[in-house]
């Protein structure tokens, strides 16, 4: 039998940056990414926000690869921080910090898109993790993207880490996502017939000044324009690296079980983007409870049955992978809850935002 190739990975983070003593936000002023460059050169950057900082691990051949690089780079950035007398979360957004409230990093790219989106960039106080699975071939990526769609909100669901906003319960198990769609150019990517028209597209945009730079699809799934790669951009920042390393295996056991039936002259069913939708914005208020649709049958399905369908879908490439323990996680977050449950869970108990700001940072750094 033929062996998969290498799916390479590469999976980036965004960190919340909190003053421990008042629980909000709190701008590092580029200390923590300048000190960090020291150690992880390219690993480190700052985002539009003085309070975020995004890592991203080199490329990864393995999921095992990938979990030791976030155990590395989340144990280095909360070592930088406690030099500052700062500590560090993850979570797609804080419970109660208010976006007014935290200043913009000084750098031009970001002064360029608070200048065109105003607001709804000044607002975009959010925490995501993406992840790059290296495809060589651009033509078999982009047919992966549009079949990969379908699945967007099973992984959606079992990310979701963001029902607080500006001190409120949104009734969402991801605000996150709710807060990004006013950004142009955001959610379920478009189906393309071929690389060309994607490019075509892009180039269309640029010329167009619609964009500088392609960059600027922000879709939960591109093909990546510069490199070889397609990237899942769905996903709330977890709280913990082994919800990540979950995620991030089951991803690329997705991709890995497309290319196999691709190979074999079998395809999955493309659905349309209009169903789709109503599966995320199911997962977005109701994470892995209640039900979505299954396409195929016609009919609404415990969202928590067709996980473990998934499950089953990508069960035959994960040995050669080597992330079955990995993905195996997948039913602890079944039993106990995704990171949004387990914050309001601690609300419910406490009735305290500040409470649920200490367990953000107590998970982060569990595992490391």
């Amino acid at each position: 039998m033929k062996k998969l190739p290498v799916f390479t990975l590469g999976v980036e983070e965004e960190y919340q940056i909190i003053d421990p003593e008042t629980r909000d936000l709190r701008s590092h002023l580029s200390k923590i990414v300048d000190g960090a460059k020291i150690i992880l050169n390219e690993q480190v950057k700052a985002e539009m926000h003085q309070s975020v900082v995004e890592v991203g691990t080199n490329i990864c051949n393995s999921v095992t690869d990938a979990k030791n690089e976030i155990k590395f780079l989340r144990s280095k950035i909360v070592e930088l921080a406690d030099k500052q007398d700062l500590i560090v979360g993850g979570a797609g957004t804080h419970p109660f910090s208010k976006w007014q409230d935290q200043p913009i990093t000084d750098d031009p790219r970001y002064h360029d898109i608070v200048n065109e989106l105003q607001d709804a960039a000044r607002s975009n106080l959010i925490f995501g993790m993406h992840c790059h699975v290296g495809i060589e071939n651009r033509e078999i990526g982009l047919q992966l993207m549009n079949q990969a769609t379908y699945f967007l909100p099973h992984i959606f669901a079992l990310s979701t880490n963001s029902p607080f906003w500006e001190g409120r319960q949104t009734g969402y198990k991801s605000f996150r996502t709710k807060v990004f769609d006013k950004f142009p150019r955001t959610g379920l990517p478009e189906y393309f017939d071929s690389v060309g028209s994607y490019e075509n597209y892009l180039e269309t945009l640029v010329k167009t000044n619609c964009i500088d730079n392609p960059k600027k699809i922000w879709w939960d799934l591109r093909l990546h324009p510069f490199y070889n790669t397609i990237e899942f951009r769905i996903c709330d920042m977890c709280l913990t690296v082994d919800e990540t390393i979950c995620i991030v295996a089951i991803i690329q056991a997705l991709v890995a079980k497309l290319y196999k039936l691709n190979m074999n002259n079998t395809s999955f069913n493309i659905y349309r983007l209009a169903l789709i939708k109503e599966n995320k914005f199911r997962a977005a208020r109701y994470g892995i409870d209640n039900n979505m649709i299954d396409f195929g049958l016609q009919k609404e399905v415990q969202t928590k049955m067709l996980l473990l369908e998934l499950l089953d879908f990508i069960d035959d490439v994960v040995d050669e992978l080597g992330s079955r323990e990995d993905i195996n996680y997948v039913h602890e977050i079944l039993k106990n809850g995704t990171g949004a449950d387990k914050q309001l869970a601690v609300f419910e108990e406490t009735g305290d935002l500040c409470s649920v700001v200490d367990f953000i940072t107590g998970e982060f750094t569990k595992g490391l």
